[in-house]
């Protein structure tokens, strides 16, 4: 809004020219993001609270997290409020690919939204089925890259860490697609399934969002892109403010969710955080990538499925419970021990994946 108000309408030739920068408008977003969310936690805790919106727990669940059962949760809805308003206030509102990662944060969220509710209405920590919401959001990430590739710079490759340039140019669009959704779906749910714990979540979702803030301003700077041989993709660069936001809301609500924690983001705040990193990116082609930035996420889900599929083809369990953060606390660790423990491996996850801009090899030659 301010890039359009104040600078479009007024001109070039005054101060207000400030407002094209991308640099100062993310720092803005960041700050008002924090500001709102901040602002709108301890009303939203207070009317959980009275309408006993709180947390159904597991029964199979450790004693420590039995414990927290009631305590009021989906104040994911903070963020989600927070991250809106920041950007229609900072963000420039002819960038498409802007709308699309908002779109997506807010449609995940409206999924977990409903998953939240119905635990809470039915008392059954399942919720919403399963199938239900994949099939939601496949969908929706389906139509988000489908309407990306097509009306706006993002092209169907591939592009590998440590590796200068495409490694696999004009990949079938429909692969493309199949293959960003999955990254997409994966990384909401993969947040989703780390979301287990007092700050555990939250803390590395505020590291690769910002991370993102830079892999987002870098790809959507053409000579920049050129130079550390990474994909250029025009209109990106608005991201950086869409990221920063991010940073800022969630850093507001790691203020109420550190133990012990006043509040959970429950589904609505996972979900929506976890599918706007997988939007982010998809649309900087950083999908592989996201291995690396994600870790903490992606060992947390790969704990759930190994034991899933051991468990039906051989009977046996391989983790003492999954995720994997509650099997560790089984085994003696403290909450607080593995939730700084995964910030410190998320850090350094996030350090690797920034070396990877300067880390790259010429394949072909």
């Amino acid at each position: 809004m301010f890039y359009h108000l104040l600078y479009q309408l007024i001109g070039d030739d005054t101060w207000m020219r400030i407002f094209r920068y991308i640099t100062l408008r993310s720092a803005m977003a960041l700050v008002t993001a924090f500001v709102v969310t901040f602002l709108l936690m301890p009303p939203l805790i207070r009317w959980l609270r009275k309408n006993k919106v709180g947390q159904p727990v597991r029964d199979d669940d450790v004693p420590e997290q039995v414990a927290k059962t009631g305590t009021p949760t989906m104040g994911g809805l903070a963020v989600i409020v927070g991250v809106v308003i920041s950007m229609l206030l900072w963000t420039r509102f002819d960038q498409l690919y802007v709308w699309l990662a908002l779109g997506i944060m807010v449609l995940f969220g409206a999924v977990g939204f409903v998953d939240d509710f119905q635990k809470i209405v039915s008392n059954n920590p399942k919720g919403l089925s399963g199938k239900i919401r994949l099939a939601i959001e496949i969908l929706g990430s389906v139509v988000f890259v489908l309407v990306a590739v097509t009306y706006g710079d993002l092209g169907a490759d591939l592009s590998l860490p440590f590796v200068w340039q495409y490694t696999w140019q004009a990949m079938p669009v429909a692969l493309f697609v199949l293959f960003a959704a999955f990254v997409m779906v994966g990384t909401g749910n993969s947040v989703n399934l780390t979301d287990g714990m007092d700050g555990l979540a939250i803390g590395p979702v505020i590291v690769s969002a910002g991370i993102f803030t830079v892999l987002s301003y870098l790809a959507g700077h053409a000579n920049l892109a050129s130079y550390l041989g990474i994909p250029y993709i025009a209109g990106a660069g608005e991201l950086t403010v869409f990221a920063a936001a991010i940073v800022g809301a969630s850093l507001a609500f790691l203020w109420f969710n550190c133990s012990p924690a006043s509040v959970f983001m429950g589904d609505t705040g996972s979900l929506s955080l976890g599918g706007a990193l997988g939007a982010m990116a998809v649309l900087t082609h950083n999908e592989v990538l996201m291995v690396i930035l994600g870790g903490v996420f992606v060992f947390e889900a790969l704990s759930v499925i190994i034991q899933v599929t051991s468990f039906k083809l051989t009977g046996k369990r391989v983790f003492l419970i999954a995720p994997y953060h509650h099997s560790l606390e089984r085994r003696g660790w403290k909450e607080q021990q593995i939730v700084v423990r995964m910030w410190i491996i998320s850090i350094i996850l996030g350090l690797a994946a920034l070396s990877t801009l300067k880390l790259r090899f010429n394949i072909w030659g």
